[in-house]
């Protein structure tokens, strides 16, 4: 077998069968393979597609290309959760311990972030102590002693795909939705969870920005979890604005505290107990009705806190800051953004925002880059909200002058004013399913809006209610 018809294959249409991709996953990863080569494949994939099936193969045969985390002692309980990036994202942190306290098991491989989408280690770093580097055995004994641990992924967990990923970087070939799916899904099979909850931005400030590619892929990456023996759900959620009101590690791990602590965040809460009900939905084959009453049982009962606070102390972490998130610092410049005049938030960029914070120092442009977990942004305001001129509409922390002056031109640009309220958009804009046997298979079908849905949180009654949720204090 040669490479070189292999391209030809691909370049004429056919479809490869999985010797060939194997075989090009097997050479591109050990080097035998140059990239000249891998280069034209990836450009022949991106005019010609791959079907379902090439695609599946190929996401295996990239999960098999490093470390493999066998998970298989804990049978069909373990669940793991993937966002596909976001501004303001801090709901691994949420939805982690609510699914652990609910009998299943998070053993979870989580990323840095880069650009402005953040990573979950560097939010869980924020935490003084916290430590996400382990070896594979104390990962399992955490995993079987607690039922929560997230780790660092290893260095060589789908070493094909980050080869693959960094050449598309450079060849125009990232916006391939096999390559994309693929890419995505390889980590999760490496990470060894049986059950997998996909969360797929869709928006300004995802790298989604539109239903119809965020639902191709969504269903791409269902259809491959299903070929390869994974139950998946996969959530389509909105990302035009941020996600709650903090973005920036230390602000976001305390935000996320807030919300395991029973506060009412708008649209941040409500997604986490979609989220965490899914999860639980899908591990222990029930119906979503059902996991939403636990999830509302365990929030309230301080249960998942509780399970947060034990893995935060296991990995190393200072319980205190969990128990009062008011011992958080802030970084020593600090810059208020006022409005200019009267009238509704239409709209708050996310894309903008998240750019606003690596400015700051949040996010980072290289995987170098250090990462100031103190700076960040406050928001004091949401869509809709009504605001008086020189309000306050959100606060920079930086701890750098230089960089806090850079960053307020691109914050003050980030919103918008005006004098009728924006459409609210729910935040759950469609939802794909392929869960375990003898549970109703909805793939590809529309979820109806969020005040529609029997087993989700119907309005502020539900949450004050069922959960107990104290309204944020905009203050």
């Amino acid at each position: 077998m040669r490479m070189t018809e292999i391209i030809e294959h691909k370049k004429q249409g056919l479809k490869l069968t999985k010797e060939e991709i194997e075989f090009f996953v097997r050479g591109y990863t050990k080097g035998d393979i140059p990239d000249y080569q891998a280069a034209a494949l990836a450009m022949a994939v991106y005019f010609n597609k791959m079907d379902n099936e090439e695609t599946a193969d190929l996401t295996l045969a990239m999960a098999h290309s490093g470390d493999m985390l066998d998970l298989s002692e804990f049978g069909n309980s373990t669940v793991d959760k993937h966002s596909s990036g976001g501004v303001g994202d801090k709901t691994t942190l949420i939805v982690a311990p609510i699914a652990c306290a609910a009998g299943c098991t998070v053993a979870k491989m989580s990323g840095r972030g880069l650009g402005f989408t953040g990573g979950t280690i560097d939010k869980l770093e924020a935490i003084p102590g916290f430590s996400t580097a382990m070896a594979p055995k104390e990962f399992k004994e955490k995993a079987k002693n607690i039922g929560l641990v997230i780790a660092g992924q290893t260095g060589n967990m789908a070493p094909c795909d980050k080869k693959l990923y960094a050449l598309r970087d450079v060849t125009a070939t990232v916006d391939c939705m096999p390559l994309i799916a693929s890419s995505i899904m390889s980590k999760k099979l490496a990470a060894g969870a049986k059950n997998i909850v996909l969360d797929v931005k869709c928006g300004d400030g995802a790298f989604m920005k539109n239903l119809d590619d965020a639902s191709k892929l969504a269903n791409e990456m269902v259809s491959i979890g299903k070929r390869c023996g994974r139950n998946v759900t996969a959530l389509i959620t909105d990302m035009t604005s941020p996600l709650g009101y903090t973005v920036g590690n230390s602000l976001e791990v305390q935000e996320a505290i807030k919300v395991l602590k029973g506060e009412n965040i708008p649209r941040l809460t409500p997604l986490c107990i979609s989220l965490a009900a899914n999860m639980i939905s899908l591990t222990k084959g029930i119906e979503l009705s059902e996991a939403q009453k636990q999830v509302t049982n365990i929030i309230n009962s301080g249960k998942a806190l509780d399970k947060f606070k034990e893995m935060v102390n296991s990995q190393g972490g200072d319980t205190s800051f969990i128990e009062d998130e008011s011992k958080f610092e802030f970084d020593k410049c600090k810059y208020e953004i006022k409005a200019e005049n009267d009238g509704y938030i239409t709209k708050i960029n996310a894309e903008k925002i998240g750019e606003t914070c690596v400015l700051l120092g949040a996010g980072r442009n290289v995987k170098t880059d250090a990462i100031d977990s103190l700076a960040g942004i406050m928001l004091s305001v949401k869509i809709n909200d009504y605001i008086c001129k020189n309000d306050t509409v959100m606060t920079l922390y930086s701890n750098d002058e230089n960089k806090l002056k850079e960053a307020i031109k691109l914050a003050n640009a980030s919103f918008i004013i005006g004098n009728e309220k924006a459409e609210e958009k729910n935040i759950i804009l469609k939802q794909f399913y392929s869960g375990p046997d003898g549970r109703r298979q909805r793939a590809g079908r529309r979820a109806r809006p969020a005040r529609e849905l029997p087993q989700r949180a119907r309005s502020n009654r539900f949450l004050h209610n069922s959960l107990c949720l104290r309204q944020k204090n905009n203050d």
